[in-house]
């Protein structure tokens, strides 16, 4: 039983890693095809059945190609950095509500905070351990920007738990069983959703990876397995953000078909959003976060704690 009781979080673990990693194959795809349309001109078509086996085709390119590194880096930093930020990626999945219990999170919110907290150091690490002016310039502008941004993410966070009382991502299921935290709290989804596109470095706030500015920001002295591992922690990021949208303010219970709709949907966007907006200047980007964001959080934040004091009496 107890050999048991340790094979089957393991197994489970191992599952969603598996369906995650696959999810993020083909948001890649999605991504391009989504892309392709947008500027009037086909996606990946060539391999295979209308180019849907493209992402597997990439990724046995990427990580068969020869592994090279700046002969000034400093190697271990700049070695370990993507494994790093890969497994923080896929970390933060392990808090996402089963009903089946597979970690008892609890205090999953908090998880999460903790885990987006750390993602920060796997990009300064890689800006920093290149050993190149224009990747340290991109591992500081994605430090900066990310930890503006993680300030208002923990806000409204913490709005919504002071409305349902609780740290476990499963009651926000319970209390949206007759009405959406969306229609609630429409302007907050609204910050909420632009502030995942900062966490992400997705556009309009790709800064980190600014590839008209600092050639490819953080990441620009990496090539095959490495630059690869940083993808798939970025894509894994975008799926668990959209997830964690839909868990928040589209209230789905996880094991309905139209939970996948609506992640699609909300993953889809950020893909749109890549499409259609151009790069935000980086003084709009700051002033964005401490002089927009950050009071509105914290009228949401009173406002919730007055509705709960008022409701108690």
């Amino acid at each position: 039983m107890m050999m048991m009781d340790l094979f089957m979080p393991f197994i489970s673990s191992l599952l969603l890693i598996i369906c995650v990693m696959v999810g993020v194959a083909f948001l890649t795809l999605m991504e391009r095809k989504v892309l392709g349309y947008i500027q009037i001109r086909k996606g990946p078509n060539k391999v295979g059945f209308l180019g849907i086996p493209q992402p597997f085709s990439d990724a046995i390119k990427l990580f068969t190609k020869e592994q090279t590194y700046p002969f000034v880096s400093n190697y271990l930093s700049y070695y370990f950095s993507p494994i790093i930020s890969l497994f923080l990626a896929l970390l933060v999945w392990s808090c996402t509500p089963f009903l089946i219990k597979m970690n008892s999170f609890n205090l999953g919110v908090l998880f999460f905070l903790c885990c987006t907290s750390m993602g920060v150091y796997s990009v300064m690490i890689a800006g920093w351990s290149s050993n190149s002016s224009y990747a340290l310039l991109g591992g500081i502008r994605a430090v900066a920007q990310t930890i503006s941004y993680e300030v208002s993410l923990a806000l409204i966070l913490l709005s919504l738990i002071f409305l349902i009382g609780d740290y476990n991502f499963l009651s926000f299921n319970i209390y949206q069983k007759y009405m959406w935290f969306f229609f609630m709290c429409f302007p907050l989804s609204l910050v909420w959703f632009a502030t995942s596109l900062a966490e992400t470095n997705r556009t309009p706030f790709d800064f980190a990876e600014g590839e008209s500015e600092l050639v490819s920001g953080f990441n620009v002295e990496y090539s095959s397995g490495g630059f690869a591992l940083i993808f798939l922690a970025e894509y894994a990021s975008i799926l668990f953000m959209s997830m964690l949208f839909c868990i928040i303010f589209l209230g789905s219970d996880i094991y309905s078909f139209l939970f996948f709709i609506k992640l699609a949907i909300i993953s889809f966007l950020f893909i749109w959003m890549r499409g259609t907006l151009p790069r935000f200047r980086y003084d709009k980007l700051m002033y964005l976060a401490w002089k927009s964001f950050l009071p509105f959080s914290l009228n949401y934040i009173l406002l919730f704690i007055g509705l709960k004091i008022f409701l108690s009496y």
